[in-house]
């Protein structure tokens, strides 16, 4: 089963080379274009939010790759746990949202979440063979993004295209511009602590602009442990799909010959705003998580739609998290409505 946003042509495509059972264009704009190319091979096409929930579900499917971005992404990730899917998570928004109840459904379930987000594979791949050993710190490697280094008066005015301009990864808009704020690792922070049970201040993120290091975990006798490689999201999905086995590959591979300086250094905490907001978020749990996510989503959106400046994104997120009301304890509808009344009000700042 395959599913797409609105990307029709590299669904058909996809498609037509695995000849799934079904597959889902969540944009109903599309339905049309994939129900007219994949009737005639026998594929069934669905759209909407509810069809992709629902699909998740099926008998035939053993994992799902959980890679919608977003806040989209928890609800299907819910209907596949409650099925006994097991999941490959690269929706890091999924736990960033409702982590407990995430993590909670999943060993209620007997469902094995497996990490594919480059940073949190490197942790779970460092943990093989080390579950009994108590972690005192995983380290988690940022590339800094395309303002690495820069000041508050260069950031006031750069540009879309300027904050899309990775310099190590390929990756969709949204993702692109968490980077460029580093809200993306904030976010990566929030995952993490439900993906392998710490408390916050076991969780430090250390600037590595190569991308090589992909993360580290600290066990409390002192020794590190990294995972190392190109950059490049092939390898941690199929690690995620085939693990416990390491499938055979003809990547290219990683020689230190060709880096001979890997360097690291501290986040600035006080340019990116994104990182202590994040920890803020975490700090407070219950439903801040949720607004934070909804904030960054609306605020980047509006972001690349140039209408509002790089810096206003934190902006909106922190006015956000002052004035949306606080729930300790959600529930999933709780969660639903915060994500709602947030969206709104952060058009309303916007505005």
């Amino acid at each position: 089963m395959l599913t797409a946003n609105g990307n029709a042509s590299l669904l058909i495509e996809q498609s037509l080379v695995f000849m799934p059972n079904a597959v889902v264009i969540r944009d109903d704009t599309y339905y049309k274009e994939v129900l007219e190319a994949l009737a005639p091979h026998d594929i069934k096409v669905y759209t909407g939010d509810s069809a992709l929930a629902q699909v998740v579900t099926m008998d035939t499917i053993d994992i799902v790759l959980t890679a919608l971005v977003g806040y989209a992404g928890v609800l299907p990730t819910i209907e596949a746990i409650n099925s006994g899917k097991h999941i490959a998570l690269a929706n890091k928004e999924t736990l960033v949202v409702a982590g407990e109840l995430i993590t909670n459904l999943a060993k209620s379930k007997g469902v094995n979440i497996y990490p594919v987000d480059s940073e949190h594979s490197a942790i779970f791949q460092c943990l093989m063979g080390e579950f009994h050993n108590p972690i005192e710190k995983i380290i988690l490697t940022a590339s800094g993004g395309p303002f690495r280094g820069k000041d508050i008066k260069f950031l006031e005015s750069v540009t879309k295209q300027q904050a899309l301009n990775h310099p190590n990864w390929d990756m969709g808009d949204k993702i692109t511009i968490d980077s460029a704020t580093l809200m993306n690792k904030g976010l990566e922070v929030i995952e993490a602590t439900w993906l392998f049970g710490l408390k916050p201040e076991q969780v430090e993120i250390i600037i590595h602009s190569q991308s090589i290091v992909h993360s580290l975990v600290r066990f409390q006798d002192g020794s590190i442990k990294a995972q190392l490689g190109l950059p490049d999201m092939k390898l941690p999905i199929q690690f995620a799909l085939a693990y416990p086995q390491r499938l055979p590959t003809d990547f290219p591979r990683f020689d230190f010959a060709d880096y001979p300086s890997l360097t690291f250094e501290k986040p600035d905490l006080d340019t990116f705003k994104s990182l202590p907001l994040a920890f803020q978020a975490l700090g407070q749990g219950g439903n801040m998580p949720c607004i934070l996510n909804a904030a960054n989503e609306v605020a980047v959106s509006e972001f690349l739609k140039e209408n509002i400046r790089f810096l206003e994104i934190c902006d909106v997120i922190e006015t956000c998290m002052a004035k949306l009301p606080f729930i300790s304890s959600p529930g999933y509808e709780d969660f639903v409505q915060t994500d709602e009344e947030t969206r709104i009000k952060a058009l309303e700042i916007i505005s």
